[in-house]
């Protein structure tokens, strides 16, 4: 059942269950007339192989108020590039698929790299950034949403209900953020919002007391959501992490140019799943326990960039509260999971989070190790600065690849 409440920090927006979709849709194409929207998808090629995408991809063929998508497709090579461009034609809007890949792009790549301003490692980050460069270059949409490609349980309604908040001319929010419950196959998931990000939000506020920063991502019920939608004005000056501590940057790139009356969240599914990463204990390199420390260092970079002063000492102190609180989240998630008829293995979730309160203490020493450490990819202004001619190449790469791979 729905619920109405608000926690006075950003506007939470329900789905209360008392509106079709056909109705959202019809006034998201008369918002549409005016303020013209775009998707971006962050794709792997091999995502294009899994049952998610296919019908992802028939969900949206269905969307009349899209002005455009973007593809921006990673890991793939030349065959497997003209195999996506043939999967997304049954796509009915303009779009492009991004080969990130392409001799074009890696020379783009290079020049980035000479002039100082390249992403520092693939992934994610670096492909939403390019997309973003790419809408940048286009110069005709109002609002991007952005979601993952990994949905086992999309509809179109997601998307609807992602960009309203964002479209509505009557609405003064910039970003908007989805939220929704991480249920999947007779089990609660998310183990990483769960049992990392919300109780280190209650151990940091024992520890180094109140922050306003705190408070805001305390507001967001699924902080980690990969589906965002925000107004194109936002992007030029954007700050995009290049690692998994991408949802949480954006999170804290809102906070820190916007007002918090012009952020929401939004719920957007009654039930969601996805791929699952593995925890991968043996490697912090990699799975759920390189995502956990990228997303430590990432909010402990904020509250140092507020004037919050770490150390050590700190960070041991962090590490035992952190413990104690998620052994009693964990408490309970798991009789919220039993109430429910769910399945939840308290084994693996303790196991998970003795691995997430070491993960805690590597962060933290990374952090006070390497004060110098750039993680942010360059604005698309400062490249532009940088080079005024750049966006137009992009593009102009992007549409060359589509037409010599045709």
């Amino acid at each position: 059942m729905a619920d109405f409440h608000q926690n006075g920090n950003i506007t939470t927006l329900h789905n209360l269950r008392t509106r079709s979709l056909d109705e959202l849709t019809y006034e998201l194409e008369t918002f549409a007339v005016n303020r013209k929207m775009s998707l971006v998808l962050p794709c792997l090629y091999s995502e294009l192989e899994t049952p998610a995408m296919p019908n992802i991809r028939n969900e949206l063929s269905k969307v009349p108020y899209l002005h455009r998508i973007i593809i921006g497709l990673d890991r793939a090579d030349e065959a497997q590039y003209r195999l996506a461009k043939e999967f997304f034609k049954g796509l009915n809007q303009n779009h492009i698929v991004i080969w990130n890949d392409s001799p074009r792009m890696l020379a783009l790549g290079a020049k980035l790299v000479e002039m100082g301003l390249a992403p520092s490692e693939p992934g994610k980050g670096k492909n939403v950034w390019s997309a973003i460069g790419y809408l940048i270059a286009c110069e005709d949409s109002a609002v991007m949403a952005i979601h993952d490609c990994d949905i086992l349980t999309y509809t179109n309604e997601l998307l609807a209900r992602l960009i309203y908040p964002v479209a509505n001319v009557n609405f003064p929010y910039q970003l908007a953020k989805g939220y929704y419950a991480r249920v999947g196959q007779d089990r609660l998931n998310g183990r990483v919002s769960r049992l990392l990000v919300s109780p280190l939000l209650i151990a940091m506020k024992k520890v180094i007391g109140d922050r306003d920063y705190l408070d805001y991502l305390r507001s967001f019920r699924y902080p980690l959501s990969g589906e965002f939608a925000m107004r194109t004005s936002m992007l030029p000056d954007l700050r995009v992490p290049s690692d998994w501590g991408l949802e949480i940057g954006i999170l804290s790139e809102a906070w820190r140019n916007l007002a918090p009356r012009a952020v929401c969240q939004v719920e957007v599914a009654d039930q969601y799943d996805h791929k699952h990463q593995q925890l991968s204990e043996e490697n912090a390199n990699a799975g759920l326990s390189r995502m956990s420390i990228d997303i430590c260092k990432a909010i402990f970079r904020k509250l140092a960039t507020d004037g919050t002063v770490f150390t050590p000492n700190v960070f041991r102190t962090l590490k035992a509260t952190y413990y104690r609180c998620a052994l009693d989240v964990l408490e309970a998630y798991y009789n919220d999971a039993k109430m429910n008829g769910l399945s939840i293995d308290r084994h693996k979730e303790e196991r998970a989070i003795e691995l997430f309160a070491e993960n805690i203490m590597q962060a933290g020493h990374f952090f006070l190790d390497n004060p110098h450490e750039t993680p942010f990819i360059s604005t698309w202004n400062r490249v532009h600065s940088a080079d005024p001619g750049f966006l137009a190449e992009l593009r102009a790469a992007a549409a060359a690849d589509e037409a010599d791979y045709a």
